[in-house]
């Protein structure tokens, strides 16, 4: 078959999607990016927040459309959706053929062949060693880590989507960074619910830090990033790997969602303010260039006006390099949802807007800063002169685009630059700043 896939929601959806796409090729399918062309679709769903269940639902029946005016065969939905909803989804969406779990990844093949839905246990890992099929344009990858959660955090859903906490094997995780590496991969991208507690279920320790050693090692890895690390699991051994090891980058993304005491209480976070804003500052006295990611939550239940003005000051006061809020978004199942004097959505958004405007001022003021500087970017091709955020008046000379160590890839900025001679994606190159715009920054390239 033809075969059009579709990959939402998070970073670590997407490397279930590409190992999806490899057993799918390996078993004689072909992929395609034409939807019009294709005879079978797979969606891989996300359903965390309120909007990305929305968006799920969406695309799964547009592909619905696709199926009763064209020459679609087969629609198939996997991962957090389909876990969760797999009787409605059959039931409001009749075009959808099947249905599989998010531990069930490495039966897409035959789903395609025989239409049968699948759902293993939760303590089981989804895939099998699978072959991937990068879709990040060769030159950095996501790897992830472990797979579930154990923090049963009052507001989030994905453990009892994912299981359980279960670390990837050493010798797998290494496995995988050696062939990206030899697929020409550049910056992998650890990936997990959670990094730090990577290794205490099958190692009986934190393990990160001797991860870090082994992927450092490998030849063509240049950068090593880690993505979601909660500060109560960040200790002095994993800080010291990264402030030690010359391929990890000094970024870190560091979810917090609030710095209230009473609503760290009910959230669950198992944190306190005082132990969130001491982690802070350990890191940033041990590694000074660090860039420091955080996401928030606003109008979580309960949620007072003292208490929002409490994360207000705390976000005014700490300036994050880099800075994500969601309204609190109530999901089915969840305790939160239950709770009392939840906000209303006006309010909500009210809040989450206050304090991205704010986070707007802090990132300018911190762009600032950086000019004049020069920084080692990761070339990821040439870009449309409309996408520039800068008026150079250079039109003519071919326009390219990176990222340097404090931007993560779909979340963070951009470093714009231009050079007469061809680029390669991939290269890294150093780049003189010379101005700024919020996250984006513009420079040249240093003689």
């Amino acid at each position: 078959m033809k075969v059009y896939v579709v990959s939402l929601g998070c970073d670590k959806n997407l490397v279930d999607t590409e190992k999806m796409l490899g057993i799918i090729q390996e078993a004689g399918h072909e992929i395609t990016f034409d939807e019009s062309e294709a005879e079978a679709v797979i969606v891989n769903t996300c359903c965390f927040i309120g909007d990305a269940k929305e968006e799920s639902i969406s695309v799964l029946l547009e592909m619905a459309e696709l199926k009763k005016n064209g020459h679609l065969k087969k629609v198939i939905a996997c991962g957090c959706l389909a876990q969760r909803y797999k009787d409605e989804i059959k039931k409001e969406i009749p075009e959808v053929d099947v249905c599989i779990g998010t531990m069930s990844g490495e039966y897409i093949a035959k789903a395609l062949d025989d239409g049968q839905d699948r759902y293993d246990e939760l303590s089981k890992y989804p895939f099998d060693r699978a072959r991937r099929a990068l879709t990040t344009g060769g030159h950095y990858a996501y790897l992830k880590i472990a797979e579930g959660c154990n923090k049963r955090c009052t507001y989030c859903i994905i453990p009892y989507l994912r299981g359980s906490y279960r670390s990837v094997k050493m010798e797998d995780v290494i496995s995988d960074a050696e062939y990206l590496a030899k697929e020409g991969v550049r910056e992998v991208i650890l990936v997990a619910q959670e990094i730090c507690g990577y290794g205490t279920d099958i190692y009986g320790k934190k393990a990160l830090p001797e991860l870090l050693e082994k992927l450092s090692a490998i030849e063509g890895i240049e950068w090593i990033r880690l993505l979601y690390a909660y500060p109560e699991e960040i200790d002095d051994s994993i800080i010291d790997a990264m402030a030690r090891l010359p391929k990890v980058c000094h970024y870190i993304d560091m979810p917090i969602q609030h710095i209230s005491d009473d609503i760290l209480r009910r959230m669950g976070r198992g944190v306190t303010s005082a132990d969130i804003k001491d982690k802070i500052q350990k890191i940033r006295d041990r590694i000074p260039d660090i860039c420091i990611r955080t996401t928030l939550i606003s109008g979580f239940p309960g949620e007072t006006q003292e208490e929002f003005e409490e994360l207000y000051r705390f976000v005014n006061e700490t300036e994050f390099d880099r800075l994500g809020v969601f309204a609190y978004s109530p999901e089915e199942g969840t305790p939160a949802s239950e709770f009392p004097d939840q906000i209303p959505d006006d309010i909500k958004i009210s809040r989450r807007d206050e304090i991205m405007e704010l986070q707007d001022a802090v990132a300018a003021d911190k762009a600032e800063k950086i000019l004049g500087k020069t920084l080692k970017v990761l070339v990821e091709g040439r870009e449309d002169e409309d996408m520039l955020p800068f008026d150079d008046g250079r039109i003519g000379t071919d326009l390219y685009v990176g990222r340097s160590y404090m931007d993560a890839p779909g979340v963070d900025g951009f470093v714009y630059f231009r050079s007469d001679r061809e680029i390669m994606t991939g290269e890294l190159l150093d780049i003189e700043i010379e101005e700024a715009a919020g996250y984006d920054l513009y420079g040249k390239i240093k003689q």
